[in-house]
């Protein structure tokens, strides 16, 4: 199975649109490569002022309006934010509270203390009197209407609905009879004038339907007759013209259409790159005229030129305004220190010398028992100082310092 699509094969093309196809190429490649051409110049412009003008442009204004919208916004806030926040922060909730405390205390508390101790046994005895009311009202409605209105119902009421429905009963029985025979009169009258108008209105229907056949003959024919003129006078000279004039001339139309698009498309094309080979060709001149004179100059010229300046003169200057400013400095600090003496002289001299402060010794003294004198020690053993401790209690052990046989315990002499 082959996975690969096999290229479509081109639809036959006549002598006509191989005619026109080249003409119309060379035409609109005349008219396409002038606005080609001016369309990437406006481009390149375009990216040139960008990436030059407009984008450092936009930073610059972006370095400058951010700290601006910064500051806006914050005088926004210190004006229109901060004191309704502050007012909503330590005036009005403190004051609510306040308020909400002390209505608490004024209204809460008395109409709690007035519900529980006044209104509420107020109302259970209302309550206990109202039921004692309804209770005795309920006994003398039972006494004085519920019992003789039963008695009566019972004696008088019900024999008298009882004969009143007998009567109703026969008035009923014989209005239904009556009822009865008015219909059937009624009905058989209907029904012959029923026969009446059905008779009648079948000899019309009969005439009717006899005139509307002849009459539909009528306007078939005619109507035929006017469609079999207009098929020969309009519809027939219409298709052939539709068919041997239209039809082709708008096929002639389409392939120009598609020719001059197709045209238009390779054109545009072919001026791209006939306009990138100008650009190119352009540059290339520019750098040869402009640039690398100027790069040139500048490496052969102005680089040198500008080492020899640095090196004969700039480097120069600069060492001696380093060792001028490296001597005035100097200057200056001997004449702060000159200073600096001179007021200590003067203050020693009006007001005194200091007082040496006192050392103090933060070890814990020793007691009269415990104490022990300190012996001399000679400038030789001074100056082997630096040798190890046992070589030093050797040395004090021969020049007869540290007695034989202590073992050089501690605390049996001290330097």
């Amino acid at each position: 199975m082959d996975l690969e699509k096999s290229p479509q094969p081109a639809p036959p093309e006549g002598c006509l649109v191989v005619a026109i196809r080249i003409p119309v190429r060379i035409v609109v490649l005349l008219l396409v490569l002038p606005v080609r051409m001016a369309w990437d110049a406006m481009v390149v412009a375009g990216r040139f002022l960008r990436d030059t003008l407009l984008r450092p442009f936009g930073r610059a204004l972006l370095w400058v309006a951010a700290p601006l919208g910064r500051a806006v916004v914050w005088l926004g806030r210190l004006v229109f934010v901060w004191p309704w926040v502050g007012l909503w922060r330590y005036v009005a909730v403190p004051a609510g509270r306040a308020l909400a405390r002390l209505g608490h205390v004024l209204l809460v508390l008395p109409s709690q203390w007035s519900y529980e101790r006044v209104l509420t046994p107020l109302g259970h005895g209302i309550v206990w009197a109202l039921r004692g009311f309804g209770a005795l009202c309920g006994l003398l409605w039972r006494v004085s209407v519920l019992v003789p209105a039963g008695w009566l119902y019972r004696t008088l009421l019900t024999p008298a609905g009882r004969g009143i429905a007998w009567a109703v009963g026969g008035l009923w029985a014989g209005a239904v009879w009556v009822a009865r025979g008015v219909w059937a009169g009624v009905a058989w009258a209907g029904r012959g004038v029923w026969a009446g108008i059905t008779w009648v209105g079948g000899g019309l229907w009969a005439g009717a339907t006899w005139v509307g056949r002849g009459a539909r003959g009528v306007v078939v024919w005619g109507a035929r007759g006017v469609g079999t003129l207009l098929w020969w006078v309009v519809v027939v000279p219409a298709v052939a013209v539709w068919r041997r004039v239209l039809a082709p001339v708008g096929r002639g139309v389409a392939v120009v259409a598609r020719e001059i698009g197709a045209a238009l498309g390779h054109a545009w094309r072919v001026a791209g790159y006939v306009s990138l080979a100008v650009g190119r060709f352009l540059g290339r001149l520019f750098r040869w005229i402009f640039v690398e004179p100027v790069l040139w100059a500048y490496r052969s010229v102005l680089t040198p030129l500008g080492h020899l300046v640095r090196d004969t003169f700039w480097r120069p200057v600069a060492e001696a305004a380093r060792s001028v400013g490296r001597a005035t400095r100097q200057a200056l600090a001997s004449a702060r220190e000159t200073a600096r003496q001179t007021r200590a002289d003067i203050r020693r001299a009006l007001f005194g010398a200091p007082r040496e402060p006192v050392p103090v010794s933060l070890s814990r003294p020793r007691s009269p028992a415990r104490a022990r004198p300190r012996i001399p020690v000679p400038a030789p053993e001074r100056a082997a100082a630096g040798t190890p401790r046992g070589a030093r209690r050797v040395t004090a052990v021969r020049t007869g310092r540290l007695p034989e046989g202590t073992g050089g315990r501690r605390g049996t002499y001290s330097r």
